[in-house]
């Protein structure tokens, strides 16, 4: 029997410095992600991150855009910028590549579909920060480019939790499997 997760890759995203220092005051928030992660390299599916930056002068940034206007007003998060570098508590290893995004979806902007294929991944393990943005937005991606998607619960934050609660009930289901990392972990022995 072909186990499920067999082509399959482990997304991280947007586990960066930036971003995590908002959403976890606390770094044992991210013991789900190390677990999810040091469960892939165990069975050898790949581990890729994502991370968002722009690059300097911020020619990536429509002033049409509201969501990031911000960020090139403000300065910071350029490729260079501390805040865009992966949060120590989730290291790359060095042959795990590093996808840098120029919006909410993983895909936009980067060259994680061309690895992707490039692999013959089909399905994707969603974890990241946060629900109603990287992961919202990469689930909805994926799902239109045909990818099978698992979405990892609790290997997920939002800093409203409600929302998280509805997209994980009501949202992702109808594109995604919705585990908990454990569970997760479970289907792969």
């Amino acid at each position: 029997m072909q186990n499920q997760y067999e082509n399959s890759a482990l997304l991280v995203m947007d586990l960066q410095n930036g971003i995590v220092s908002r959403f976890a005051k606390n770094t044992d928030v991210l013991q789900p992600f190390q677990k999810a992660i040091e469960a892939a390299r165990q069975k050898d599916i790949p581990v890729i991150f994502v991370r968002v930056g722009f690059s300097e002068g911020y020619p990536e940034v429509s002033p049409q855009n509201k969501a990031f206007l911000a960020i090139s007003k403000n300065g910071g998060m350029t490729l260079s910028d501390s805040a865009t570098q992966i949060h120590e508590a989730v290291q790359p290893k060095h042959n795990e590549p590093v996808i840098t995004k120029y919006r909410f979806s993983a895909f936009a902007g980067s060259n994680l579909e061309v690895i992707l294929r490039a692999q013959q991944i089909n399905r994707l393990v969603l974890s990241g920060i946060s629900t109603s943005g990287v992961v919202l937005s990469t689930l909805r991606e994926a799902g239109d480019k045909d990818f099978a998607i698992t979405v990892l619960s609790d290997a997920c934050l939002d800093a409203d939790s409600e929302v998280h609660r509805v997209l994980m009930e009501k949202v992702f289901p109808r594109q995604a499997d919705i585990q908990t990392v454990d569970t997760w972990i479970n289907t792969l022995n």
